[in-house]
């Protein structure tokens, strides 16, 4: 199993090329089950979630084929419809094929999803939506045993609560439907909107795209041919650059990055003490003196990212004074906090919020990755540490991160991976 060590650095200085969005790039994968020919997709990100959903596709027929950042994927072949827990346990984004594949097929098995420990996503929004589709409905030894007797059926869908993967499924499934299929408090999130765009590019109809109310105009079950696009950039991988500038006092300028998506991120930088340099496509942060203590609230895009919340804790515990930040989206999503306190941080919680005491002087140690952001945390606070951190069960970094520890490398951070 491998481990990350990374000994402290005085300050970080150079470039950082962005990579393409894993949680873009995961329901785009699942869309290509909806195309009538071979989908050709550039600037993938290479990390291990993007390997897991490839190979159920796989697995279930169709044609993949890798070469650097593309693949292309053929879903003619098609015509296993059951996604078999083995694969589906790694990785909560499998659910994404069971939209489409219903839609297909009018018949799936998903095993109920795996993925990162950090609270419960229920999916039972995806499932009541496609109840009023049309869907039967069991679920069965782990699986959801899914059917369409008379095929979906467009219909107007209020989800209780916004979810992402839940208006990714619905609107893929809702393409193939007949009739028009109206989503109300869709999510708005960058990756939700590239979904919609591609769509609407290749033959579906999609109003209101980038809006919480979304309109699907379905095809009545005939497949769309969909041209070759490339993936957006990673805001959150972006994000967690632009905190490793920020904690270390540096100098760093992220490449091939899409500004407009780190509004908050950047919104909250600023609050904090940070000066930036901004271009079309370049972010550049620059060095700090003091890092200002800073209040932060967890919500759903084009609020505070809920995936930024970690890093910016390890963030606030080197800023002067007292932070407060509060996670409203996942209940469990503090578990990196022990970690960090392992490490020398003064943070305490109540419930679902934090408040950190800065500024604290962080010793390295040996730490436990718990589960995707929380693992970027550690390495942001090892970066500062006296001494040498191992960070151990990185699993979890390589399901959302590309390349993270030759990035950081490249900018000077001490950082190696090593096997235990």
């Amino acid at each position: 199993m491998d481990y990350l060590k990374i000994n402290s650095v005085k300050s970080l200085n150079g470039k950082i090329q962005i990579s393409g969005a894993k949680n873009a790039s995961l329901p785009l994968i699942a869309m290509t089950i909806l195309a009538k020919n071979s989908v050709n997709i550039k600037n993938l990100p290479h990390v291990a979630d993007i390997n897991t959903l490839i190979k159920l596709l796989s697995n279930l027929g169709a044609d993949c084929k890798f070469l650097d950042d593309r693949v292309t994927i053929d879903t003619k072949p098609l015509h296993e419809t059951k996604a078999t827990y083995d694969i589906v346990k790694t990785m909560r984004a499998s659910i994404l094929v069971l939209g489409p594949i219903l839609a297909r097929f009018g018949h799936c098995e998903v095993s109920l999803p795996g993925g990162c420990a950090i609270g419960q996503r229920p999916i039972d929004l995806h499932l009541k939506a496609l109840e009023q589709m049309g869907a039967k409905i069991e679920i069965k030894s782990g699986y959801i045993q899914a059917t369409t007797p008379n095929g979906l059926k467009g219909c107007d869908i209020n989800f209780d609560k916004i979810t992402v993967t839940g208006t990714a499924n619905i609107v893929m499934a809702a393409v193939l439907a007949d009739g028009v299929t109206s989503i109300s408090n869709a999510a708005r999130e960058p990756e939700v909107v590239q979904l919609c765009e591609v769509l609407n590019a290749n033959g579906a109809k999609i109003e209101g795209i980038g809006t919480a109310v979304l309109t699907i105009y379905g095809t009545g079950g005939k497949l769309i041919d969909i041209k070759e696009f490339s993936i957006i950039p990673d805001r959150i991988e972006a994000g967690t650059y632009l905190c490793a500038g920020a904690i270390t006092r540096s100098e760093v300028t992220l490449t091939h990055v899409e500004p407009k998506h780190l509004g908050a991120v950047i919104s909250k930088l600023e609050e904090m003490g940070s000066k930036f340099s901004i271009t079309e496509d370049t972010i550049t942060i620059h060095p700090s003196q003091n890092i200002k203590p800073v209040k932060i609230t967890t919500q759903e895009y084009p609020a505070f990212p809920t995936d930024m919340q970690a890093q910016f804790l390890a963030l606030a515990t080197q800023a002067d004074g007292v932070s407060i930040i509060e996670e409203k989206l996942f209940e469990n999503r503090f578990m990196h906090v022990s970690e960090l306190q392992r490490m020398g941080a003064d943070i305490s919680l109540n419930g679902h919020t934090a408040t950190v005491n800065g500024k604290a002087k962080l010793c390295g140690t040996d730490v436990m990755a718990t589960d995707l952001r929380a693992s970027s945390a550690l390495v942001l606070a090892a970066l500062i540490a006296d001494g040498e951190t191992n960070i151990h069960r990185i699993y979890h970094l390589d399901r959302g991160y590309d390349s993270l520890e030759k990035k950081l490398e490249g900018v000077g951070a001490n950082i190696k991976r090593l096997s235990e």
